[in-house]
This record gives C-alpha cells, sequence and structure tokens, in this order.
C-alpha cells in the first residue's frame, strides 16, 4: 500500500523508542511516563509533548478515572497501547475536559480510553476495529468499513493523527491494484465528508488533497453500484449497517435517508477538497451532483403529513414508520428550516423520547420492538450509533435558523442521557444496542464480550463540536458555541415569552475546561467561569491559544477569536 508521507523529526513513529533523548530529559520522562519509553507503543515525542502542555488542567487530576477502568477488566484483547499504558497514551494524546457533571466527565475518559483499544498496528499500518473480538463480516485485520466515519470524527481530536492517516489510506488503497479495499462497499459510507470534516480540525490541507482522486473514483463506484436511474441511491438496511429495520430488510432495495444524505454529504466534500486542490471542473461537478441529490432527496424522502424523512420502499410508496434515520439529513446539512418541525418527534413519548435515550423508531408505531431480541434490531432500541448521529444533527439544527420546536435544553438532556446509558452492573461499558426503558444491554451470553467496548459511535466528538461547542472551520477564526441551557428556573419564567431569550441570563453549569485541544497546529483551551473564582483566569467564556488568550465573553452565547498566523499557515 501506499504509505503516508514520513513524518518529520519531531513525530512519534510507531514503534522502537524514542529518539536518543539528553540523560537528563530521558529521566524525568520515564519517571512520568515510563510506558513511553518502550517498544511497539504509540509514541509522542518531547516536542510533541511539550507543545501539547494544558494552560488551565493538571492532567494528574484526572488519572485516577483510567485506574477505575485498568481494574475492571482482565484485558483479554491487547493492541497496540495496552491498559498499562493507557493513560501516558491519553496524557498525550486527548484534550481534558473539566466539567461538574461527574458522570459525563467519566463517560468522556472512558470512550477515549475504550478508542485506543482499538488501534492496532498491521503488516498495511494501523488500523481501527469496530470490534475486538473477530467478527465474521470483518476484512482484513478485523476491520469493518461500517464503523469509519464515526471513528474519524471521534479520532480527529487526538494529537497524534497518524492512527487515523494510516487507517484511511488503509480504506482507499490496501486493495487491488493499490485501490481501495475489497471490503470498503459493503456497507455505505459517508468516509469523503468525514476526511473533510477531520481537514477542518487538523488544518491538514495536504493528506485530504492527496486522496482526491481516490474519493472521486470511490464515488463513481457507489454510483455504479447503488444509483437508480432517477438519480437517488438505494441499499438494504444491513448494508446501512441497521438490520432489522421496520421500514425495510436485508434483502429489501429501499432509498434510505442514510445513504443519500452520505453521497450527497460525499459530493459537497469532494468538492470542497477539489476547491483545496485548485481544481474547479471538479468543484463544478461535484456541486452539481451534490445539490441535485438533496434537491431528489427533499423531494420524495420528506412525508409532509409525519413532517419526517422517511424511507422510500421498493413499490415507491413511503414507509408508515418515522425512523431514527430520518433526522440524518440534519446530521449533513442538508435539510432546511421548513422541515425543523420533524424534531417535535424526539420530545415525544410517542415519538423518540425514552428514559434512556432516543429509540431507532417511534415507539407509538405497531411494529415497535417487533423483532426478537439480540438480533441487532433497529426496530426501535437505543443505538450508540444512532445517537450520535441524531445528536450531530440536533446540534446542527440549533446553531442553524431560529425555531420553536427544539432547544438547548434538548441537546444538554439527551448528552446526559447518553452518558448515563454507559453502564452495565454498575461499571463504564459500552456496547451495541438497549432497551430503552431498562438500559439493559441486549447482547447476552457468548455475544456480549463481541459487543464490549464497540467502536461504532461517537461521544467526545459530540462534547468537544456540541456542548463546549468548538465549530471547526477551515479558516484562521475560533469559533465557540457552547449548547449549554438555560437555568431550569429561567427557563420556566420564559417559558411563554415571546421575546428572544439573552445570553446574559443564567446557565446550568458555571464552569467548565476543555484544555489543550489540537486544532489547526495550535493547542486551544475554553474555559467558561461565571465568577471567576473556580480557575482563577477571569469571569465569562474565554479562549486560549498556545497559551495566549484571543477572545473573552462575559456571557455564554457563541464567542470567535483568531488562531496567531505563522508562516505555515500564511
Amino acid at each position: 500500500m501506499l504509505r503516508p508521507d514520513p513524518p518529520p523529526a519531531h513525530t512519534m513513529v510507531s514503534s522502537g523508542c524514542l529518539t536518543p533523548l539528553p540523560s537528563g530529559t530521558r529521566t524525568l520522562l520515564t519517571l512520568r511516563f515510563p510506558q513511553l519509553l518502550c517498544p511497539g507503543l504509540l509514541l509522542l515525542s518531547l516536542q510533541t509533548m511539550v507543545a501539547a502542555q494544558p494552560t488551565v488542567l493538571d492532567p494528574a487530576d484526572f488519572a485516577h478515572y483510567v485506574e477505575r477502568f485498568n481494574s475492571m477488566e482482565d484485558e483479554p484483547v491487547r493492541n497496540l497501547v495496552p491498559n498499562d499504558a493507557a493513560w501516558p497514551w491519553m496524557a498525550a494524546n486527548v484534550p481534558l475536559f473539566d466539567c461538574p457533571d461527574t458522570q459525563l466527565e467519566e463517560t468522556y475518559y472512558y470512550r477515549w480510553w475504550t478508542y485506543r483499544k482499538h488501534i492496532r498496528e498491521t503488516p498495511d499500518g494501523l488500523v481501527l476495529t469496530e470490534f475486538l473480538q473477530p467478527v465474521g463480516h470483518a476484512g482484513p485485520h478485523n476491520t469493518v468499513s461500517c464503523a469509519f466515519g464515526h471513528q474519524v470524527a471521534e479520532g480527529r481530536w487526538l494529537r497524534d493523527q497518524r492512527p487515523l492517516d494510516e487507517y484511511t489510506l488503509f480504506w482507499f488503497r490496501s486493495g487491488p491494484e493499490g485501490g481501495a479495499a475489497k471490503h470498503f462497499h459493503k456497507f455505505s459510507s459517508w468516509a469523503a465528508a468525514a476526511i473533510y470534516d477531520r481537514y477542518l480540525v487538523t488544518g491538514d490541507k495536504t493528506f485530504a488533497v492527496k486522496l482526491l482522486d481516490d474519493l472521486i473514483a470511490d464515488y463513481e463506484v457507489w454510483e455504479a453500484e447503488r444509483q437508480l436511474p432517477n438519480g437517488l441511491f438505494w441499499q438494504y438496511d444491513v448494508r446501512d449497517g441497521m438490520e432489522e429495520s421496520i421500514s425495510g430488510s436485508r434483502t429489501a432495495k429501499n432509498v434510505r435517508p442514510t445513504i443519500n444524505s452520505y453521497m450527497a454529504a460525499n459530493a459537497r466534500a469532494i468538492a470542497r477538497i477539489a476547491a483545496l486542490a485548485g481544481r474547479p471542473d471538479v468543484v463544478d461537478r461535484f456541486t452539481d451532483k451534490a445539490d441535485a441529490l438533496r434537491t431528489k432527496m427533499v423531494r420524495d424522502l420528506w412525508d409532509p403529513k409525519a413532517k419526517f424523512f422517511k424511507v422510500r420502499l421498493e413499490d415507491d410508496g413511503l414507509s408508515d414508520a418515522r425512523e431514527a434515520i430520518g433526522f440524518i439529513p440534519w446530521t449533513f446539512h442538508l435539510a432546511g428550516p421548513a422541515h425543523a418541525e420533524a424534531w417535535l418527534q424526539i420530545k415525544e413519548p410517542g415519538g423518540f423520547w425514552a428514559p434512556y435515550g432516543l429509540t431507532t423508531a417511534e415507539r407509538r408505531h405497531p411494529e415497535f420492538r417487533s423483532h426478537g431480541t439480540g438480533t441487532c434490531e433497529w426496530d426501535g432500541a437505543v443505538w450508540p450509533f444512532a445517537t450520535s448521529q441524531t445528536l450531530g444533527g440536533l446540534a446542527n439544527v440549533l446553531r442553524g435558523p431560529d425555531q420553536p420546536y427544539v432547544s438547548r435544553r434538548d441537546y444538554f438532556e439527551q448528552l446526559l442521557t447518553y452518558a448515563r446509558s454507559h453502564q452495565r452492573n454498575g461499571k463504564p461499558y459500552i456496547g451495541e444496542y438497549f432497551d430503552e426503558l431498562t438500559g439493559t444491554w441486549l447482547i447476552t451470553g457468548p455475544k456480549a464480550e463481541r459487543s464490549r467496548y464497540y467502536n461504532h459511535s461517537t461521544f467526545n466528538d459530540l462534547v468537544i463540536s456540541g456542548l463546549v461547542g468548538l465549530v471547526p472551520r477551515a479558516d484562521h477564526t475560533v469559533e465557540v458555541d457552547p449548547l449549554l441551557p438555560l437555568d431550569a428556573h429561567v427557563a420556566e419564567s420564559l417559558r411563554d415569552s415571546e421575546n428572544a431569550v439573552s445570553e446574559r441570563l443564567p446557565n446550568v453549569w458555571d464552569w467548565f475546561c476543555l484544555d489543550g485541544v489540537p486544532y489547526h497546529g495550535h493547542n486551544l483551551s475554553i474555559v467558561w467561569d461565571r465568577t471567576g473564582e473556580h480557575y482563577d483566569r477571569g469571569a465569562g467564556l474565554a479562549i486560549w491559544a498556545d497559551g495566549k488568550e484571543i477572545a473573552r465573553s462575559a456571557d455564554l452565547g457563541r464567542l470567535k477569536g483568531s488562531l496567531p498566523r505563522s508562516k505555515e499557515s500564511d
């Protein structure tokens, strides 16, 4: 396969030891992070570690989470970063997060702890797995393409991007004659959109541009395989990774909001990457594809009576079920203000609201939870896979045109519910799917071991880009737009008010901090401290870049600052 360009001398390597350091420095590193000097681990150099030092928080304050996680299991599978190296790896790689909600904070670190379990070193480079245990539908190295978009969205916030570089190249260039892996099209994918969105965080234009021709070729294969004469795309529900649905089956060739949203987003992403590459012909061609597909999807999949995006069946009628996949057009910025009323359904007990999370089908439907249990049903139970996509779409709605249907409180409450669903027998856990009324995980028996640590959803991306509100952009502007709601008593007093809510009114949390975020080659810190007494860094919302304050506001509203300019960025 074509491997990434060799990293500069100051970046990490995936095996062997660090470049020799002065004895005193090596001794200090050994004392603080002894696992970092062991062969075979994914490492960061001293230079990278120093550049990534947090501005506000102390990493040692969060090490206890990993100590607990490590004590919970006997570690039956050890990949590139084993448990005894988990905290050094996390301290060197992940942004630190501090907030008043202990369970949300614990889940944040738990999800990074589980993510690194899936980084695997192979003869084809570093890859990420969806399951730690071997599964029959996987390809080489136990890889499954269905999870790629989620894995990229989550991993784009890590300081070390080599795993995602090599993993991406594995999918696009490890196959016959240096092309895509044979099993890449076994599942639908928003790969191009994920790659472009990753660029918005890393600022690495070169990597995205190098993949442009691969992405074009991949799109054309999808057109040959799944596009209908009317321009829309069809898919089996199982090939969306969503088997046993109310609207579909493993054999029905339905026109689904999933693959059509993915392909419209992929076309738009290809056009934007082509703009980075200076290829206007490709920009025009794929912009036209994206616009045409979006128009057709809205026309043919929107049910004006149900006020929802639905599956169009093989017989050309719309399904009679609202399913969570109807929210996916918002995840990729494809739905418009005229469709926003669909979001009322996440607040309705007969819709998607349930005590333990958002269901995958409306609860009022007669076929809700009718397909049995334990065979990966998408007929109503809660899937983190779906929750990730739905909350991503909800964040986009809340940052879009004003609408009266959902608020930041809805996002906040659903994110807290999602965090609290990460439990099994009193311990942190992530699996495939669970009961909407009890929170009980539904894969049991021998298959439960396969399901544990299921790497097919996001959580930390929802915290970073959603709750904290770091909105990725292509320019030098840092935009922070937190999705914290008003205090309950303030919201109640304003429930019937026709006036816009002032951002100067109090919010639920008095403080939070996201520290050491790698962004466009810089190190960001985002701090909210209502009184200035919690972190002693001043009152209000503030953004630091490389240890220097670039923006501050007394309010917890949208805030923008400019990144320091460098010769490289210019």
